[in-house]
């Protein structure tokens, strides 16, 4: 469908640029050295600015919004609720809270049944990770090299690339491992078979460097998102399920990128028929209209706190205008059949074309996904596998992957780049045509970065 783009209106961009610039602080960013576009309206998988540009959203915003902008039936619920009952306290039980959970835990693996909502993933990981410290009395966390899991402090610890550097105090209680990563594998392998092994291998050692007595939780992201969409091979998550249940340890499993269909499955979880302890969760719950996340917990952990006060909370846990935008999406997701179009345009479209456009582009050294999660890793050279611009190169280091995003841009393309990846993350309900205009756009941007490799 085509959206209806308003007429151009620069004056009223200049006008939002400007009173951005003078008082917007913007996140992960040299205040000095950014130019935000200015946004005039969006709708279903595309967005448009002042000058009547319009672009196909190939990052679904931060790989949220999974049933794209301004759905009808998500802003007709917000604004229902809104009439009716626009917030309450969260120590109360109410209507749309409660359907919001049920909906939720119906659709979690296993036993995770009850639902402790937070604003979003970054307070989902650090209420789970608190949760596993108080329910094995331990206080270790493991988490992956090559991950990300928020910017609160906890989390920002947690995490596995460069932007925990500048806040990472050493001191939170996390250890880092090596998770599997066939093409740049850690640990030399050349099959997916041994990748797994020597990877659960390396993490068992770990643990026992580690001291299992001291450890409370293992944290990953199912399917790794901003950090490089690896997916792990056969065996692993299982494997690492069956280390946690050998020494006591909670299995955290972070959906917030990688839930509510983003895989092709309502969790990347039921791919590998795997079950954490504790699942944390955001993003496309609600499409990202009203922040939400949260933490489905099994049983057992919420047992722990039937006599024992939970020492956490938030005023706005639970609210109920991002509880109705849960349950619409969630109804949405079922009735447009979104997940099933998420697996079949990976299978049939997305996957197909990435792995086209690598035959014919000698930039792209590896293709990797599934569902509407997919990532292209560039390089100079596929012998070699030298990436396309160093580990977290900025400034005129990068200057191949700017290049490569400014040509998509020019093609109507709006590309999701991180380091020398560029990531294919449409909405789920994106159409087979539009799968396949953001294909051609990535296509003509590929020979900008051909021009760099040797």
């Amino acid at each position: 469908m085509t959206p209806h783009v308003a007429a151009p209106d620069p004056q009223a961009g200049a006008a939002v640029k400007a009173a951005d610039r003078a008082h917007v602080f913007h996140s992960w960013s040299a205040q000095g050295l950014i130019d935000p576009l200015a946004v005039a309206g969006a709708e279903g998988s595309y967005f448009w600015d002042y000058d009547g540009n319009r672009y196909l959203d190939f990052t679904s915003g931060l790989v949220y919004t999974n049933i794209g902008y301004q759905h009808p039936k998500v802003v007709a619920a917000i604004q229902e609720q809104a009439g009716k009952l626009a917030t309450f306290a969260p120590a109360f039980a109410v209507d749309v809270r409660s359907e919001a959970a049920r909906l939720i835990a119906e659709r979690t693996p296993g036993d995770l049944d009850k639902i402790f909502f937070t604003n979003g993933g970054a307070e989902a990981v650090e209420n789970a990770v608190r949760m596993a410290r108080l329910h094995t009395g331990r206080t270790k966390v493991l988490s992956a090299y090559r991950s990300y899991h928020g910017a609160t402090s906890t989390a920002i610890n947690l995490t596995g690339d460069p932007r925990r550097w500048p806040s990472d105090t050493a001191s939170a209680g996390v250890v880092h491992f090596w998770a599997p990563f066939l093409y740049r594998s850690p640990f030399y392998s050349t099959t997916e078979a041994e990748e797994s092994a020597r990877a659960l291998q390396h993490l068992e050692d770990t643990i026992a460097f580690e001291g299992p007595a001291t450890v409370a939780a293992i944290i990953l992201e199912t399917v790794p998102g901003t950090a490089g969409i690896m997916t792990p091979p056969p065996g692993y998550l299982a494997g690492v399920r069956e280390i946690c249940d050998k020494y006591g340890i909670v299995f955290i499993l972070d959906e917030v990128m990688a839930g509510f269909g983003r895989t092709g499955k309502w969790f990347a979880a039921d791919h590998f028929d795997v079950v954490p302890d504790l699942m944390t969760f955001a993003k496309g719950v609600n499409s990202g209209y009203v922040p939400l996340g949260g933490v489905a917990i099994n049983a057992e952990i919420a047992a722990t706190f039937d006599k024992r006060a939970y020492p956490g909370g938030l005023t706005y846990s639970g609210h109920p205008l991002a509880c109705a935008a849960a349950v619409a999406t969630i109804q949405v997701m079922e009735d447009e059949k979104v997940v099933e179009n998420a697996a079949h345009i990976g299978e049939n479209v997305l996957g197909p074309g990435l792995r086209e456009l690598a035959e014919r582009h000698p930039s792209v050294g590896d293709v990797r996904g599934m569902g509407v999660f997919w990532a292209l890793e560039l390089v100079k050279n596929r012998e070699t596998r030298e990436p396309l611009v160093p580990y977290n190169a900025a400034g005129e280091a990068a200057a191949p992957m700017a290049a490569l995003g400014a040509a998509a841009k020019k093609n109507g393309l709006w590309p999701f780049i991180n380091m020398n990846r560029t990531h294919a993350v449409p909405a789920c309900n994106v159409s087979e045509a539009e799968a396949k205009e953001g294909l051609a756009a990535l296509d003509a941007a590929l020979s900008v970065a051909d021009e760099y490799t040797a």
